[in-house]
């Protein structure tokens, strides 16, 4: 597929984005690109949000985590059922009884200004770092199969990506997402169902044949159960699975603004329970899809790409789209598919930040009526340009699978909303607001050593994502040596 035909379809597809901008963002206040009013059909938002939560690392890093890891992200995903248990019923109805626009001014009830600001500041870390993985994952597939043949630089290509989000977003802000998310999880399912249908024809396999086949047997596997040193025993993976979810989505803006956005706790509760037992669903189809990948190019002679040396397995899935020998259909669905994943979860994180530096840091309520729409829309460009400055940056620092290094990061910048927000839901004690800075920063140091040093100190203990788990509990404890006397 030339590189002209997916540029073309590219914007084709951003035209559409821009047409349910301009009806979404017609009224471009405060309240409608914060809340969307809080008229927002759960259903509505729930289907959206499947994109959202599984953005463009899920759908071309699962399939290529695969080879390395076989099927145990599935125990993984498992936790996040449990998780977003927790969030439907201890999290949602504490937002919505506060009636609160970032969920970090629940901090501010609770304990005071320091907990706010850095409940927020990492959010904002996480956040940043969260979307730039996945940009920086769908920037190096355009890169590798467009503009690398123009001689175009990576930069520019990022420049672009940011540019188009910026323009559909600006005015409708979370309103516009909350429709584009439903469109662009609709075309991501499609492109993940029509490809396993493709790639099955080419190998005349039915469905009943991949899970009978020794080559899936290869790649099958989702217990793990025998090494509880091993980072991927199901333990761990569940446990970390479950705080992920907790953390990732319930202590997170960017995908409780969605949920704040229906109209009341029961709606915005179905909301996350349906999508929990849907996201199991469609990860085992991304890790099925996976399998096939590789029994594809091992049958075909397919090469897995390397960029500057190292391989990236997370290429294969458009090395195979693209230039597979599929045909054109199944490129174009790629294509879309692509930057439906990518872009349902990039474009919620610019407005969710912009949402949250103006809430939380720039205090924007308090400010003068006729300021507040220009001070969202000056933070709204700021952050653009820093998301355009991280995801540069990752050109020349990442070289691991993109989940595997989101994940990773996830345990650190989340840890300590972890700790905060259970310190806050399960005791009753005042803390002394002024340090909890240092104890948020304290536990990410900690957690950092003892990840380093786990085989030495825990006799060969490897963490996996529980690390999480672990940087929560050490802000936990931290907080309860600086608690008040009294309750």
């Amino acid at each position: 597929m030339s590189p002209f035909y997916i540029l073309s379809l590219i914007a084709i597809y951003f035209c559409i984005l821009l047409l349910i901008a301009y009806f979404t963002g017609k009224n471009d206040s405060n309240e409608t690109f914060f809340r969307a009013n809080k008229k927002s059909p759960w259903y509505i938002v729930a289907f959206g949000m499947i994109g959202a939560s599984l953005s463009g690392v899920t759908f071309i890093s699962v399939p290529g985590w695969v080879q390395s890891s076989q099927f145990s992200y599935m125990q993984i995903v498992i936790g996040y059922l449990f998780g977003y248990f927790v969030i439907a019923y201890v999290l949602i109805p504490i937002y919505y009884n506060l009636k609160v626009t970032s969920i970090y001014e629940y901090l501010k009830h609770r304990f005071g200004t320091t907990s706010h600001k850095t409940g927020a500041f990492f959010f904002f870390v996480s956040r940043v770092l969260g979307a730039s993985f996945r940009l920086f994952l769908v920037a190096s597939v355009l890169q590798y199969f467009i503009f690398d043949a123009w001689n175009v630089p990576f930069e520019i290509t990022v420049i672009l990506s940011i540019l188009l989000i910026w323009i559909y977003t600006f005015k409708g802000g979370i309103k516009t997402i909350v429709w584009t998310d439903t469109l662009q999880t609709m075309f991501m399912l499609i492109a993940v169902f029509t490809t396993i249908y493709i790639i099955l024809a080419q190998l005349n396999w039915s469905i009943a044949d991949i899970f009978a086949s020794e080559e899936y047997q290869k790649y099958s596997k989702f217990i793990f159960s025998d090494d509880f040193n091993d980072k991927k025993h199901v333990v761990k993976s569940f446990l970390g699975g479950m705080f992920i979810a907790i953390a990732m989505t319930g202590l997170d803006q960017d995908m409780m603004q969605k949920n704040l956005t229906c109209k009341n706790v029961k709606e915005a509760q179905w909301n996350v329970i349906s999508l929990g037992f849907v996201l199991i669903i469609v990860n085992f189809v991304f890790l099925i899809l996976g399998a096939l990948l590789f029994i594809y190019a091992e049958k075909f002679g397919i090469a897995i790409p390397q960029i500057d040396g190292n391989i990236k397995t997370d290429l294969l899935f458009p090395e195979i789209a693209l230039n597979g020998g599929l045909g054109l259909p199944i490129g174009i669905i790629f294509i879309l598919g692509l930057i439906a994943a990518a872009y349902s979860s990039a474009d919620s994180a610019l407005t969710s930040l912009t949402t949250s530096y103006c809430i939380d840091f720039l205090d924007i309520e308090k400010k003068e009526k006729s300021r507040q729409k220009l001070l969202r829309k000056k933070a709204h460009f700021v952050i653009s340009i820093l998301l355009i400055l991280v995801i540069i940056l990752f050109k020349y620092v990442l070289k691991d699978n993109v989940i595997s290094s989101l994940l990773q990061v996830a345990s650190y910048t989340y840890g300590p909303l972890l700790g905060l927000f259970f310190f806050g839901i399960f005791t009753k004690y005042a803390i002394k607001d002024t340090y909890v800075w240092i104890i948020a920063i304290l536990s990410v140091i900690l957690s950092y050593f003892i990840n380093a040093f786990s085989i030495q100190i825990f006799n060969g203990y490897v963490f996996g994502y529980e690390l999480l788990i672990v940087n929560g509990l050490l802000t936990f404890i931290g907080l309860y040596l600086i608690r008040k006397p009294t309750k």
